[in-house]
C-alpha cells in the first residue's frame, strides 16, 4: 500500500532552516522563539564584554604597575625591605606583563573580528545596496564600478563620524591611569575598563574605516572577466576539476540545510559527479580535483563518512584531490534550529575542526605540506605534523573534554595555509587557504575571515618561490560580485570580512595568482586589478534531482612575458534524473 505521504519527497519540517523555501525574516523569527538566552547571555559576555575589559584594563593595569615600580626605585635603598618588593614587582611584571599584553591583544582582535569588521562591511554593503537600486536602470557596468568606490569611501566617512561620536559621549567616563590601590581593589576598574574599551575600538572603527573605505574606493573594483587568454605557444597547461559545497549528508533521503525540498535529496548528484570526473579523466587527464569547502552539510561525522566511501570508489581521483575547510563543516549549523549557538566554551566547534583535519589528513596528508611557524618557509607534510598528536585528537575524539579543546586550538591554527609548493621555479603551486571565521552561532555561521597571521604566512610562500606561479584556494568570495542583488541578505555576512585588505596585500602579485573559491554557488569568473577570480557553481546545491547542475573543468597555462594565463574552461553538466512517484 502507498503511503500517504512520500517520505523521500520531504516535509515543511525539512525546509525549517532553508534560505530557499522561507525568508531570513521567518527564520529569524523561528531563531527568537527557539533561542538559548542563558547561553546566549554567557556567550555574549565570553566573546564581548571580556575581551572588552581585558582592553580597557591593560592601561590603567600597567600604568599602575609602573607607578609602583617607580615608587619603589626612589625609596632609599638602606631599607631592605623596598629592594625585596621591587625584585618581587620586577618578576610579577615579568611573569604577568606579558601575558596581560597578549591577552590584551587577544581581545582587541576578537572585538574587531566581532564588531569593527562586520560593522564597516555591513555599512559599506547596505550603502552600495540602496545605491544600486535606485540606479538600476541608469547604470552600466562602468558607472556602477564607480558606484562602488563612491559607497566604500561615503561608508567609510560615514561610520568614521558615528564611532567619533561614540568617543564624545564615552569619554568623561574614562580612566587612563591607574594606581596601586587599583591593584588592590580591581572590581573598581570594571566601569572605567568597559569605558576604556569602547573608546579605544570607537577610536579604532574611526581611524580604520575611514581608512579601509578610501582604500576600497581606490582599489581596482571586481569586473567581469572581458576575454580568456590564448594558450601560449609552448609551456606546461594544466587542467584543474574545481567542486565546491557538495554538502554531502549522512542520509540516503536526507535534504540539505539551506535547501531543504528546493534542493536534491541525499547524495546521489556527487556520485554521478565523481563518476563523470573518471570519464572525463580516462579521456584526457585531469592534473587536479580541486573542492573549496562546504564539502559537508553540518559537519557531522556520518557525512564526512559519506563523502570518504565515495570518493574511496574513484581511486584515480583521489590521488589528486585537495580539499579545505568551509563554514558548513567547521561552524556550527542545524538543519532543525536556526537557533543553535554553542559556548565558546564548547568542544563542538573543536570536534568539527578535528574532523575537518582527519579527513584533510586522509585524502591530502602526503601531499601538501604546512608552514613552518618559526622559520615561515615551507616546512613538513601535513601527516608528518599531524603525527605526534595523533593520540590526543583520537583523545579528544572519544571524550570531547575542554582542556584537550583548548590544547588542539594553536594546532588547527598553525597547519594553514596548506602549501603544494612548485615542481620548478617557474611552475605552478597550489596555497589553500582557511577562510572560515570561527563563530559560534548558527545564524551566523557563514561570516569568512582571512587571519593578518594566514596572511603573512601565506606572503612568506609567496617570497620564497619569487618566479612561481599560484592557485589560491579558499571557500569565501573575497569581494562582492559586480552583479545587482535581489536583496540584502545576498550581500551581508558571506564575503570575506577583510576581503578587500585581502586583495589589496597580493595586488603586486596578481599576474601570478588565480583565486579559487566556492561559498556564493553561483558561476563567476573575473578579475580584481590583475588578479583573476573564479567562484565555483555547486554540482549539488540550487537544483532539485530533477534539475541540470554543472561544474567546470578549468586550463591554465604559465607563459614567461604574460605570467599565468586563464584559459577558456570546460563546462561539465550534470543532468537531473527521475523524481521518485509521489
Amino acid at each position: 500500500m502507498a503511503p500517504l505521504i512520500d517520505p523521500r519527497l520531504g516535509d515543511v519540517e525539512d525546509d525549517v532552516s532553508s534560505t530557499k523555501r522561507r525568508s531570513l525574516f521567518a527564520i529569524a523569527g523561528s531563531l527568537l522563539a527557539e533561542i538559548s538566552l542563558p547561553k546566549l547571555v554567557l556567550a555574549w559576555l565570553l566573546l564581548i564584554v571580556v575581551p572588552a575589559i581585558l582592553l580597557g584594563l591593560a592601561p590603567l593595569i600597567i600604568s599602575g604597575w609602573l607607578a609602583a615600580v617607580s615608587r619603589k626605585i626612589s625609596a632609599p635603598l638602606y631599607e631592605a625591605w623596598p629592594l625585596l618588593v621591587l625584585i618581587v614587582v620586577l618578576a610579577a611584571g615579568y611573569l604577568i606583563g606579558r601575558p596581560l599584553y597578549r591577552l590584551a591583544e587577544s581581545g582587541f582582535w576578537s572585538l574587531n573580528s566581532i564588531a569593527v569588521q562586520p560593522g564597516y562591511a555591513l555599512c559599506r554593503e547596505s550603502l552600495r545596496h540602496l545605491v544600486e537600486r535606485t540606479m538600476r536602470r541608469r547604470s552600466d557596468a562602468s558607472k556602477r564600478a564607480q558606484l562602488r568606490a563612491a559607497t566604500a569611501a561615503g561608508a567609510g566617512a560615514i561610520l568614521c563620524i558615528l564611532a567619533l561620536i561614540v568617543v564624545v559621549l564615552v569619554w568623561p567616563a574614562t580612566r587612563w591611569y591607574g594606581t596601586a590601590a587599583d591593584l588592590m581593589s580591581p572590581q573598581r576598574l570594571i566601569v572605567p575598563a568597559l569605558a576604556n574599551a569602547i573608546v579605544i575600538v570607537s577610536a579604532y572603527l574611526a581611524t580604520a574605516s575611514l581608512v579601509w573605505g578610501l582604500a576600497d574606493a581606490t582599489m581596482a573594483q571586481p569586473r567581469d572577466l572581458p576575454q580568456f587568454d590564448a594558450a601560449p605557444a609552448d609551456g606546461r597547461t594544466w587542467r584543474i576539476a574545481h567542486l565546491s559545497d557538495l554538502h554531502v549528508v549522512g542520509e540516503r533521503f536526507g535534504f540539505r540545510i539551506e535547501s531543504g525540498r528546493s534542493g536534491s535529496r541525499g547524495n546521489g548528484r556527487l556520485e554521478r559527479v565523481l563518476a563523470r570526473l573518471d570519464e572525463l579523466h580516462a579521456d584526457e587527464p585531469i592534473d587536479l580535483v580541486l573542492m573549496t569547502g562546504d564539502i559537508t552539510d553540518a559537519g557531522r561525522s556520518t557525512e564526512w563518512a559519506e563523502f570518504m566511501s565515495a570518493l574511496a570508489k574513484h581511486p584515480k581521483l583521489a590521488a589528486r584531490t585537495l580539499i579545505l575547510p568551509g563554514n558548513h563543516d567547521v561552524n556550527v549549523v542545524d538543519r532543525a534550529n536556526p537557533a543553535r549557538l554553542d559556548l565558546p566554551t564548547s568542544p563542538g566547534g573543536r570536534l568539527r575542526q578535528m574532523r575537518a583535519l582527519s579527513a584533510m589528513a586522509a585524502v591530502q596528508g602526503d601531499l601538501v605540506r604546512i608552514i613552518d611557524t618559526d622559520t615561515r618557509r615551507v616546512g613538513p607534510t601535513l601527516s608528518e605534523a599531524l603525527t605526534p598528536n595523533r593520540s590526543r585528537i583520537e583523545t579528544f575524539a572519544d571524550r570531547g573534554s575542554v582542556r584537550l579543546s583548548i590544547g588542539l586550538a594553536a594546532l588547527w591554527d598553525d597547519i594553514f595555509p596548506m602549501v603544494i609548493p612548485p615542481e620548478s621555479e617557474d611552475g605552478l603551486g597550489i596555497l589553500l587557504i582557511n577562510s572560515t571565521a570561527e563563530t559560534h552561532f548558527s545564524f551566523t555561521n557563514a561570516l569568512g575571515l582571512v587571519s593578518s597571521t594566514q596572511a603573512r604566512r601565506i606572503m612568506a610562500v609567496l617570497e620564497q618561490y619569487p618566479g612561481a606561479h599560484w592557485i589560491l584556494a579558499l571557500h569565501h568570495h573575497l569581494v562582492e560580485y559586480p552583479k545587482l542583488a535581489t536583496a540584502l541578505s545576498e550581500r551581508i555576512g558571506t564575503a570575506l570580512i577583510n576581503g578587500s585588505w585581502f586583495v589589496r596585500q597580493l595586488a603586486p602579485m596578481g599576474s601570478r595568482i588565480v583565486f579559487m573559491h566556492g561559498h556564493r554557488h553561483i558561476d563567476w569568473i573575473g578579475a580584481c586589478g590583475s588578479a583573476r577570480i573564479v567562484s565555483a557553481p555547486s554540482p549539488v546545491m540550487e537544483a532539485t534531482n530533477a534539475e541540470t547542475t554543472c561544474f567546470y573543468i578549468h586550463r591554465l597555462a604559465t607563459d614567461r612575458d604574460r605570467g599565468l594565463c586563464l584559459l577558456e574552461p570546460e563546462r561539465v553538466e550534470i543532468p537531473g534524473e527521475i523524481e521518485p512517484p509521489a
